[in-house]
């Protein structure tokens, strides 16, 4: 290599510099310049793909470790000390001991780190060294080469089921189409396919792609993080400009599936990928504890202060108080003896070093020890295992374990986190017409039931083809159904049967088609006879918007498609109706549970509540004859009155897989399938749909408008193949679609038009009442100067760079006016297993529970209540309103009605429970500065707060609020990328695998399968942990303060000279070595309370709660009880050898050796459960301290001169008088703290000495118990039907409910609510 002036290497730097923080990048192709150095490369200035995550080098290993660790206070404290030990006029050992203990600390902390990186290391190296293929113009081929070789500008080839090495511009791929199927699972943890498309205009050398004719220019954003945005623009040499954005990127980390290969650009390689610059490793969080913990090390230190300058004071009054100089005082080497101030300026120095342990420096590394055994623990909990993902609790932050049993307030997501997010196709309304599905009803009610030996729901074996369906059970034979009962496999829970395919599971993908729908579809059918009146009928329009207006992949079963932990898929039935209505006749006694809308409407609304199957009022069945006719297309067609199944050489419904990047989608898709509209194919630019009658229909998709949180909505604007209009469907959230239908509706729409869109608002309203999620499909044909106007706009929006998201948004809105309204659909999603029973145990255990959902107040209100988040015994405020003057007069006005019951003397030892709900405009307001202190005064009055309509940002924002300004301890949980904000701002963050990927749980702290986990992770080993870490760091300092004190008990004999009489290596063994092992066992496995008595008795969390065990008080009680143990421990040796001529190391061990047991048995009293573990530590430490003793006397004879310790503790053995002192110390030392327990076990029991006599009862004693302990707490509710409720506020413009709310007495006007009261 040429030699380069530093000038130059400094120029080059800075140039690259500049490029690399450029906002555009301009990048070109490396294949002209294939085999020049690099200073003639166009791309030289962006970094290659080679990856490094380690922290350390072999050679800067040690200094960069030690700098890391010097950022610990602690350890500078250590190691200043060590140092000023080396000074001759302060030191109190041997310079060299005093560097040991610090040494070993620190030698541990980098061996640790040391592995750490080290594991960095060869997973970095397993990845650089991975192969791709680099396209080569020296050998006209693509080349196999390491990921490490990657560059920027070069075109990499990406087979199936291969990673994606770097992110690339996608140029070319196998299919026509240009369409590659991408798996984002190792990325964000979504297991559906993601559709990239080439970028147009680009490949001109079909079928296979030359990458030396690639002559354009790639301009590019900055690198960022976003995994969900990318600008770019491709340059042609004609200067025309072609744009790219996501929807081309292929991201480093995915997985290519289902295409036999692509082509892509390096556009960003290694660290500037998307990927790592999300990587941002561990979060390192300090716990409250902890902050706790720092705070009693200030104590510490002017503890240590005060003691130094005691010894330093009276030293120099020792000094003053000698009438000559004593022999023992050595002069310096002019024969003088420094003046009594300055040596007791020096002795203050002295005795820092001499009491340093009061300063605990192995406390910090004995708390990382304890806290990795703790998440070992958690971890292999068998209860908080998932056999169905085959996934356990995840814990990402390893250093606040112990705030899990502190928390105050839980944030909680809705869909996903309460509920499975498993979307279940329930009810629909077109053309103002509804239709209950009351036959799918009874199917999930049926699946809610326990399994019998003999029906079984889910997991079928394949079924033979059958030429017809209906809706007569009399058709089924029993043998058949005997035969397919025998041999399917048993499942308890069918409904989350697994899948390869993301919401795909029978629960999802099996709707029973309402029968009069169906007669309604083959009426339209009929009349159409797929001519061009087809366009004039809404209900076929209404299911062609479920199967095209949605962004779900198809995929077939025999596709290849490796994953890994995966359980293979379960058979999906061939005829979902055959399999459902078999049980009709058991499942008919279960159809009053599902009620449809009973308030009478004001106008005509049509409802089809005659659905319901009943055994003996069926109507002839509708059944379904396949001719053999096929058209010239090819295309197989069928006759009668309800879907077909295709030729299975096809398609078949056991081959097609729908890859939905959201529940909701895949659940429209299968009720349009259910109905015969199968969405066959999919690509960039069209979308193939076969209807009832076996017709395929290919529409050409000219663009997708995607969902965005503020339209709340998407479009798909396709060219109907019969009609050659171009058309609109939408879909979206009600409130965004009616106000799209026109400005006001009842100026632009006819009579019948008015009440169908009357009564489809009423459909959607009383959807949202059962819980449903809801969603409004519309039409629209657009002309076609209008779609070549709009066309313009749309270009120069995809081309730009600047503002592009704004750009889009406003051409999406532009083209979204004036829809015709087809229908709506409700479609469940129901609630996880156990959840109301796991918010019914964290609200009783004194946890505040607020949820925040994006859904409707009616909706959220209905899931609220079923989740038992809301009570029918609550007092429920429920705000809504427009303005600021109306949400202050709301807040004041629930605030005197609290007020008045607190000061209520009829009220005493009663609690109130009061639940809030409220939207989030009005959230919005009450938010604001100057409410925001009424706002919180109300809401940490609540038991529990609904939060409806919210924002991603207003999720984050409220947490952040109640946080800081309340003071307390708070934990997030949620399932998607929407609530990644929440979780970030909560104190403690949890991510639940769900659904929706895997971004919430790469974002949090701890990561569970299910809400109900969260019950035990919180009210068990939240507790444990807390309780133990607490627990172990008060014994910690009082260890150290109880064994430091008796040196300084004894400076008050030896003139403070900074004297110790105990041999250095023995003080220095036993912080070590003697006395380290028993309490970190302590802190890992001491269990207070049962898991049985902590999960039945639920108030016992709020032990942690506030200030918690670990508060001032217990401190200070610690230390003052170590003060009265070191002078028990100092002053009983001290008389019983007083007057004698004992030694002074003999004088020392017996007050080592008491002060040991005193230490050890002080332990064992805390000590809550013994098993073989502790025995065998505390045993093994007093006989690893005698052995080390002994054998230290006896061979260490000048380790410490002039001091000589030879045989002492042999010599002590043989006295009785040694262990006459070992036991009195010991007894006298330990009666206070022993008392102590006995009578505030005794007179004042705490709920944990309640539920440790829980524990020694029977189980079936202990159930009993537990259960008239809860009753006894439920005495003091107060049932809130007996609350006055205070009188409607005239100036009120959207008046507050105070009332006790049931889920059927929800009254809603438009979208606010109204007062009332219940009195029953």
């Amino acid at each position: 290599m040429a030699w380069r002036s530093p000038l130059a290497v400094v120029r080059d730097a800075l140039r690259g510099q500049r490029a690399r923080e450029k906002d555009l990048r301009n990048l070109v192709s490396n294949l002209p310049y294939e085999g020049l150095e690099k200073g003639k490369q166009p791309n030289r200035y962006f970094p290659g793909n080679a990856i490094k995550t380690t922290k350390y080098t072999l050679l800067l290993f040690i200094p960069m470790n030690l700098f890391e660790q010097f950022h610990r206070l602690a350890n500078i404290y250590f190691v200043g000390l060590a140092i000023l030990n080396f000074v001759p006029v302060v030191n109190a050992f041997q310079p060299e001991v005093a560097l040991i203990p610090i040494c070993i600390i620190l030698s541990l902390t980098a061996l640790k780190d040391a592995w750490e990186d080290f594991r960095r290391y060869q997973s970095d190296k397993k990845l650089n060294n991975m192969s791709c293929f680099i396209y080569s113009r020296r050998l006209k081929q693509f080349v196999e080469r390491c990921w490490k070789d990657v560059r920027v500008g070069d075109f990499v080839k990406v087979f199936r089921n291969e990673i994606v090495c770097a992110d690339l511009l996608l140029l070319h791929t196998s299919d026509p189409s240009g369409v590659c199927h991408l798996e984002t699972a190792n990325l964000d943890g979504e297991t559906n396919l993601k559709q990239r498309r080439a970028v147009s205009g680009i490949c001109v050398s079909d079928p296979e792609f030359e990458p030396e004719s690639f002559k354009s220019i790639v301009v590019c954003e900055r690198p960022n993080n976003n995994l969900n945005h990318f600008k770019c623009f491709v340059e042609k040499p004609d200067k025309d400009k072609v744009g790219a954005g996501i929807e081309s990127l292929l991201l480093r980390g995915c997985t290519v599936r289902n295409t036999d290969h692509t082509v892509g650009f390096v556009v960003y390689a290694g660290h500037e990928t998307k990927s790592m610059l999300n990587n941002s490793g561990p979060r390192y969080k300090r716990s409250k504890l902890e902050r706790k913990l720092n705070m009693d090390v200030i104590f510490c230190v002017i503890l240590l202060i005060i003691m130094c300058l005691v010894g330093a004071v009276g030293h120099y009054l020792w000094l003053q108080a000698l009438p000559s100089v004593p022999p023992y005082l050595v002069p310096d080497s002019n024969g003088h003896l420094g003046s009594p101030s300055l040596s007791g300026f020096y002795m203050f120095f002295t005795m820092i070093i001499l009491l340093q342990v009061l300063i605990p420096i192995s406390l910090y590394v004995s708390i990382e020890l304890v806290k990795i055994g703790q998440i070992f623990f958690i971890t292999n909990d068998i209860d908080l295992y998932d056999e169905e993902t085959d996934s356990r609790v995840q814990c990402k932050a390893l250093n606040i374990t112990e705030d899990l049993g502190q928390i105050e307030f839980i944030f909680s997501d809705k869909t996903g986190t309460l509920t499975e997010n498993k979307m279940v196709f329930r009810r629909c309304s077109i053309m103002g017409t509804e239709y209950s599905h009351k036959e799918n009803a009874i199917r999930l009610a049926v699946i809610d039931e326990p399994e019998s030996e003999e029906e079984v729901i889910f997991n079928q074996q394949p079924q033979p083809l059958q030429t017809g369906w209906t809706l007569d059970t009399e058709h089924t034979s029993p043998e058949d159904t005997q035969h397919h009962h025998g041999r399917q496999c048993r499942s308890k829970f069918a409904g989350n049967t697994r899948s390869n395919v993301a919401f795909s599971s029978p629960l999802e993908t099996e709707v029973i088609p309402d029968r009069k729908l169906l007669q309604q579809i083959s009426r339209a059918e009929s009349s159409s006879g797929g001519g061009s009146s087809r366009k004039m009928d809404p209900y076929l329009d209404f299911f062609l918007a479920l199967a095209i207006c949605n962004t779900v992949v198809v995929s077939m079963a025999t596709a290849q498609r490796q994953r890994v932990s995966e359980c293979p898929s379960s058979f999906q039935s061939n005829n979902q109706l055959d399999s459902w209505s078999r049980l009709v006749k058991k499942a008919a006694s279960l159809r009053h549970i599902f009620p449809s809308c009973q308030r009478k409407p004001t106008r005509n609304r049509t409802f089809s509540d005659n659905s319901v199957i009943e055994e003996d009022q069926f109507n002839p069945p509708v059944k379904l004859e396949r001719t053999g006719d096929l058209k010239k297309d090819g295309v197989q067609t069928y006759s009668g009155q309800a879907p077909a199944l295709s030729d299975p050489s096809v398609v078949t419904q056991g081959n097609l897989r729908y890859e939905a990047e959201s529940p909701d989608e895949a659940a429209l898709v299968h009720a349009a399938k259910a109905y015969g509209f199968i969405l066959l194919a999919r690509t960039p630019d069209s979308v193939t749909v076969r209807l009832p009658s076996g017709q395929n229909l290919v529409f050409e998709v000219l663009h997708t408008l995607s969902f965005d949180s503020n339209r709340k909505r998407m479009s798909v604007l396709v060219r109907d193949p019969i009609t050659k209009e171009y058309v609109l469907y939408s879909k979206g959230a009600d409130y965004s679609i009616m106000e799209l239908l026109g400005a006001p509706c009842a100026e632009r729409l006819s009579g019948n038009q008015k009440n169908m869109v009357a009564d489809t608002q009423f459909h959607v309203d009383c959807y949202a009442k059962e819980g449903l999620r809801t969603l409004c499909f519309t039409k629209k044909v657009v002309s076609n100067e209008a779609y070549e106007s709009w066309l313009v706009s749309r270009q120069r929006a995809l081309a730009a760079i600047d503002g592009r998201e704004e750009l889009l948004m406003d051409t999406a809105v532009q083209l979204e006016k004036n829809l015709t309204l087809l229908g709506a659909t409700g479609i469940e999603d129901r609630l996880q297993e156990n959840v109301p029973d796991t918010i019914l145990a964290l609200r009783e255990a004194g946890i505040k529970m607020w949820v925040l959902t994006g859904d409707k107040p009616e909706t959220a209100v209905n899931i609220g209540y079923a989740c038992r988040l809301l009570e029918e015994e609550d007092l429920v405020i429920n705000m809504s309103c427009k303005d600021k003057l109306a949400c202050k007069s709301i807040l004041d006005c629930a605030l005197e009605e609290v007020s008045r019951y607190e000061n209520d003397p009829r009220n005493v030892d009663t609690t109130q429970d009061i639940s809030l709900v409220i939207d989030g405009r009005t959230l919005a307001l009450a938010l604001s500065s100057d409410l925001q202190d009424h706002f919180l005064d109300l809401a940490k009055r609540c038991r529990s707060v609904l939060c409806c309509r919210v924002t991603p940002l207003q999720k984050s924002g409220v947490v952040k609020v109640v946080r800081e300004k309340l003071k307390v301890m708070s934990l997030a949980v949620g399932d998607g990328a929407n609530d990644v904000n929440m979780i970030q701002a909560a104190d403690i963050g949890i991510g639940i695998s769900g659904q929706e990927g895997m971004q919430a749980v790469m974002a949090s702290d701890f990561a569970i399968s299910h809400f109900k986990h969260l019950k035990k992770l919180l009210l068990v080993h939240g507790h444990w942990c807390y309780i133990r870490l607490a627990n172990m760091i008060i014994y910690f300092f009082y260890k150290n303060v109880a064994y430091v004190n008796l040196l300084f008990w004894y400076q008050f004999f030896c003139g403070f000279s900074a004297t110790a009489m105990i041999d250095y290596w023995l003080m220095i063994f036993f912080n070590l070595f003697f006395t380290s092992l028993p309490p970190i066992m302590f802190g890992i496995m001491d269990k207070d309370v049962s898991a049985e008595v902590l999960t039945g008795v639920p108030e016992l969390y709020r032990t942690g709660q506030g200030a918690g065990e670990y508060n001032f008080l217990t401190f200070w009680v610690s230390i003052l009880d170590a003060f009265y143990q070191s002078l028990i421990c100092f002053f009983i040796p001290y008389l019983v050898y007083q007057d004698s001529d004992v030694d002074l190391f003999t004088f020392g061990t017996p007050m080592n050796t008491a002060s040991l047991f005193t230490i050890l048995l002080h332990l064992s009293i805390e000590i809550k459960a013994w098993t073989v573990v502790h025995w065998l530590i505390m045993l093994g430490s007093v006989a690893f301290y005698f052995i080390v003793t002994l054998a230290y006397s006896a061979i260490c004879v000048t380790c410490n001169p002039p001091s000589n310790p030879y045989w002492i503790l042999q010599d002590q053995m043989e006295d009785p008088m040694f262990y006459l002192i070992c036991t009195l110390t010991t007894v006298v030392a330990l009666l206070p703290r022993y008392m102590f327990h006995v009578l505030r076990n005794s007179v004042a029991p705490s709920p944990l000495v309640h539920a440790r006599h829980l524990d020694r009862l029977d189980h079936s004693s202990r159930d009993q118990s537990i259960k008239e302990w809860r009753s006894f707490r439920d005495r003091g509710q107060v049932k809130r039907s007996k609350l006055s409720t205070p009188p409607p506020s005239p100036t009120l413009e959207t008046p507050v409910d105070l009332y006790p709310q049931s889920p059927t007495s929800l009254d809603t006007m438009g979208n606010e609510f109204t007062q009332k009261s219940v009195h029953k």
